[in-house]
């Protein structure tokens, strides 16, 4: 099998091959029955890929399989600039939703000094290790929330302080899981763009899983169409106009698809 496995993919080799996350072949199965299968797919560093489609066409499955949670076939191996050896990407990762016991006294200091230290947090903590917290929060928009108790935090604020705690350290390879289901729609929209100014920032290859696909296409730069494999893939504008997703998600016209302007 050739390394690309889409005659489109082999196409965008010269862009991706100073710095990308090459998925190929990839294929998970439970027991005899096969979740997801034959996925080719090339994530370019400092490109937000969305991935789109039906509940459940394995989006979760392929993310699971990429962090390693889940037995797979295929390989995934990522080439940084300079190198001549392909390895596995260093790969953050933000789930659909964190959830946390409203009544524990933990707060989101104590979630990031539990990260950073072996000792029990009443044993060591640091002006140095806050500084570090606070340094990690700023780049989600978030030292407000250095103090907050992990169960007071609202939906978006949780997402926020996980996506922080996923670049720490900054990560080859940003997962992003339904990141933003449940929350309002300017949390969203703050979310989508703290994401997307890391892929610049960062050089970051970003594969995001979510079924707003409205504001998605406004912020990612490629969309993956999946149901079981991949179907199709391209420019947001590409994927919007196809024919299965249009019948996947009943859209009417691209450019209602595209009416909220950022």
């Amino acid at each position: 099998m050739n390394d690309c496995c889409y005659p489109s993919l082999a196409a965008t080799c010269a862009h991706c091959g100073l710095c990308c996350t090459k998925v190929n072949n990839l294929s998970v199965a439970k027991g005899k029955k096969t979740i997801i299968h034959d996925i080719c797919l090339h994530i370019h560093c400092g490109e937000l890929t969305a991935i789109i489609g039906p509940n459940g066409g394995g989006k979760s499955t392929f993310l699971k399989a990429i962090i390693g949670e889940l037995a797979f076939k295929g390989e995934i191996t990522f080439l940084s600039r300079g190198e001549k050896n392909r390895r596995r990407p260093l790969v953050g990762y933000v789930p659909q939703r964190g959830e946390f016991d409203p009544g524990s006294p933990v707060s989101v200091e104590d979630l990031f000094l539990s990260r950073y230290l072996r000792k029990p947090l009443w044993i060591f903590s640091s002006s140095q290790e806050r500084e570090k917290t606070l340094k990690s929060l700023s780049i989600v928009e978030a030292e407000h929330l250095i103090d907050r108790r992990l169960g007071e935090l609202s939906g978006g604020e949780v997402q926020r302080v996980l996506l922080a705690l996923a670049m720490e350290p900054v990560p080859e390879l940003l997962l992003l899981d339904e990141p933003v289901s449940g929350v309002d729609y300017s949390g969203r929209k703050l979310f989508y763009k703290l994401v997307s100014d890391f892929r610049k920032q960062y050089d970051l290859s970003i594969l995001m899983v979510s079924h707003d696909i409205e504001l998605m296409g406004n912020f990612a730069d490629r969309m993956v169409f999946l149901d079981k494999t991949i179907l199709c893939q391209g420019t947001p504008d590409e994927v919007l106009e196809n024919e299965l997703v249009i019948q996947s998600f009943g859209l009417k016209s691209l450019e209602k698809n595209h009416q909220l302007s950022l």
